[in-house]
């Protein structure tokens, strides 16, 4: 359980990181939009209900895809469809961002830039 604690500790840091980024945060926007606007559709188009469909919404773009709900209308298809090719690359993008946070954050703590590179001496600095 402390392992557990642990790792959502970290998670609520680069979240925290992550959220003083303009691109992140219009990232999580969009994410939420895409995620809010399939729930529309799939409830009303094809009748299901509020959870069912934030669930499929969310298990589309995350690439989850448990197979147990299948949109079963011909628009429903085709939407879902484009819905896929839209939502999976915004949600790509939000963990890429996510997950940089919590990968370089810890070597910039160490008071490296993360832009800095090592420069190798060269035999003139050395004579300095």
């Amino acid at each position: 359980m402390l392992s557990f604690s642990l790792i959502l500790l970290r998670l609520a840091k680069g979240i925290s990181r992550c959220w003083r980024d303009l691109v992140f945060r219009t990232t999580l926007i969009l994410v939420c939009l895409t995620v809010l606007s399939g729930t529309l559709f799939y409830r009303s188009i094809e009748g299901w209900g509020w959870i069912d469909s934030v669930y499929f919404s969310v298990a589309t773009i995350s690439t989850v895809g448990y197979g147990d709900l299948t949109p079963q209308s011909d628009i429903g298809k085709i939407f879902t469809i484009f819905y896929m090719l839209v939502g999976i690359g915004l949600f790509v993008a939000l963990v890429t961002q996510l997950a940089r946070s919590l990968v370089v954050a810890p070597a910039t703590a160490s008071g490296r830039n993360e832009n800095e590179e090592k420069v190798p001496a060269t035999r003139q600095d050395e004579m300095n």
